[in-house]
This record gives structure tokens, sequence and C-alpha cells, in this order.
């Protein structure tokens, strides 16, 4: 009705529309008309915090404008009078702007390659050390970013907004087990997200390929829970990500404290039974529910991923000793009452257990009886 008054300034349509589409409803209806892939645009734009997140956003408005330079100077030719097909002055001018836009898309292209070369120097140095990645995906507004706040008592911008989060941010966690990890958070998914988008962000999403484990957050009180699961599922395949890969997935049932108690008590126990061999577990974020049992499943997800050796250094192998301490999780350190000798008990990941049998040599082995994981 507001769109038939003329009252309406903006139109949006919730699916993509053609460049002809859109000239034809704007003209129809005497209102701006924006279509999904704009909007969603619009509002990551305002969204960006960090030049890398500006630089996403741009090259993916770049593309999206290039392939509606044709509407633009449709009306520019017949204001100028051009006629025909080719060589008319609009014409000419489409081929200059598309150029322009082209250019810019290249310069944008090569600044995002040095970011993604920074962020694989970055990754390379965090792989020297001993501590694992954990990475939060999900449905944008799933409630990720409270949930990272929460798990590493720290403030990152969270509202109840759409892409709150577009730039991925890195925090310690600590682990029940007396551990760390990183916990990494990153830019919401959406239903159909364009491929434009997708690639565009490619950088940022980077950092969900390189996680040991991933967290689905899942906004479980959504009426559209189940499709939202689907959308973010798509874009892990879309990644080369098993999004069912039960060693590596865990579901985290997000906002149980916003369903009724009898709604939020069959979940539960829903939850308990899994989905697609995924663990499961049902948290609120905001209220610090289920929070404990979540960092219980992650601690020993990782622990199951780990290796302990028993390593005999010299008293004096001060190196050798920092080296331990550096790239594993030293459970115990006794003296030999034999030699004097160092014994350690240490835990490293499958990556740090070969670089130290390498190292060690015959001064490396499984422990024959020692502490048990945590």
């Amino acid at each position: 009705r507001i769109v038939e008054d003329g009252e309406a300034g903006i139109v949006v349509f919730d699916h993509e529309l053609s460049p002809i589409q859109q000239r034809n409803l704007e003209r129809a209806i005497k209102a701006k008309v924006i279509d999904r892939t704009g909007l969603i645009l619009e509002i990551f734009g305002r969204r960006a915090q960090t030049a890398e997140g500006r630089l996403q956003v741009e090259l993916a408005h770049l593309k999206y404008q290039k392939g509606r330079l044709v509407r633009s100077w449709t009306h520019l030719e017949r204001q100028r009078g051009g006629v025909g097909f080719l060589g008319g002055p609009g014409e000419t001018q489409i081929e200059a702007d598309r150029r322009i836009i082209q250019d810019k898309i290249a310069k944008l292209e090569i600044q995002l390659e040095t970011v993604r070369k920074r962020r694989g120097l970055q990754r390379s140095k965090r792989e020297k050390t001993p501590v694992p990645v954990v990475a939060l995906v999900g449905y944008t507004n799933a409630g990720k970013s409270t949930l990272f706040n929460t798990l590493t008592h720290s403030e990152v911008f969270a509202k109840d907004l759409l892409f709150a989060t577009l730039d991925p941010t890195m925090r310690r966690l600590d682990l029940p087990s007396g551990g760390q990890a990183i916990l990494s958070d990153t830019v919401g998914f959406v239903a159909d997200l364009p491929t434009d988008l997708v690639a565009a962000f490619r950088a940022t999403l980077e950092e969900v390929l390189q996680a040991d484990i991933i967290l689905h957050v899942r906004d479980i009180s959504h009426p559209d829970t189940e499709a939202q699961a689907r959308d973010v599922e798509s874009v892990l395949t879309t990644l080369g990500i098993n999004p069912f890969d039960p060693e590596r997935i865990i579901e985290v049932w997000n906002k149980i404290d916003r369903l009724p108690q009898d709604q939020a008590e069959a979940l539960t126990a829903m939850a308990q039974r899994g989905r697609h061999d995924l663990t499961v577990t049902v948290t609120s974020a905001l209220q610090g529910e289920g929070l404990e049992a979540l960092l219980g499943i992650v601690a020993g997800r990782l622990a199951a991923s780990y290796e302990t050796l028993e390593i005999a250094l010299d008293a004096g192998d001060g190196e050798g000793r920092a080296w331990l301490f550096r790239n594993g999780e030293v459970l115990s350190e006794t003296r030999s009452d034999e030699d004097g000798a160092m014994l350690f008990v240490v835990r490293f990941d499958a990556k740090w257990a070969a670089m130290a049998m390498k190292r060690f040599g015959d001064k490396a082995r499984p422990p024959v009886a020692g502490p048990e994981a945590v």
C-alpha cells in the first residue's frame, strides 16, 4: 500500500535483480530499488571496522557495480541522443567506466593478496607454537560474538545486528585442562551469500580453514534455525570443509534462554543424541549457561589429538628444556636419582611430537606410565 501511494523512498527485494529489472521497477514505483546483494553490501560497508574489512567490502561492491553499468549508462545515452547499439556516446562511456572499475578491482585484489600473504605468515608463526585454533562460525546474529566475549573475557563488538563481525578477531581461550587455545570469531553467514562476497572475504574465511576445531554456533530459538544451519553448511562446503566431520565440527545450540522451559528441556535431550554424528552442546552465551560443558568438550577433543612423550635431558641442557616449554605442555619435570638427568613428560600435538622425536632422538619415547592427559 505504501509503495502504491508513492510514499516509499526505498524498496528492498529479497532476491537478486538484474540491472534491467532494477531499472524498470524504479520507473514503475518511482522509488529507489535495492536487491538482496545490494542490501547486504550496504550493511557490510557499515560494519567493516578494519582496513582489511573495508577492502573486502569495496572489492565486492565494485564487482556488483560493474554488472550494473548498462542500466545507469542506458539512461545517460538516451539523454545524449545516442542511437544504435555501436558507437554511441553512452556505450563509449560504459566501456571507459568499466575499465576504471576493472583497474580498481585489480588493485584491490593485489592488496587483498598481500593481506592473505600476511595472514599466512601470521599462521606460520602460530604453527611454531603448539597452540590449537578454535574457530566460531554460524549464521549472522547467532550469538557468536557474545559467546566469544564470554569465553575469552573480552569486549568484541556484539550487538543484535546483522553482520556485526566482519573482521576475524582472535583471543586466548583458557581450557579447563589448564591448556590454552586461540579462539577466532568470523563473519556471519547468510542464506544465498553472493559468490562475490564469499570470494572477497576469502582472506577472512581462510582462518576457518586452518582451525583445529570449528564451533558451528546456531540460534536454536530462531524459527528458521534448520534452514540457517543448512546455509552455513553450504558455505563450509564451498570452502572445502566437511560440515559433518565429527572430529572437527561441534554444534553449539545457543540462545536456549529464549525458549520456554519445556522446549529448552526437549532440545537439551535432543542435543545429547547429537546431529549427523556431530557432538552437540546447548548454551546461552548471554546467561553463561552450558559454557563449562562446551569448554570441556573442546578440551577433550584437543587432548585426543595430542601425544605425550617422556624426554630425558642432561641437567645442564637449558636450551632443550626451553624448547620443551616453548613448544609443548610440560606435565611434569623430575630429577633422576641415578645420574641427575632431568626427566620431562610433555604433551604435544601430532606435528610437534614428530619434531620432538626428531630433535631429541633416543632421549624421547612414549611414557611407560605418566600423568594422564586432562
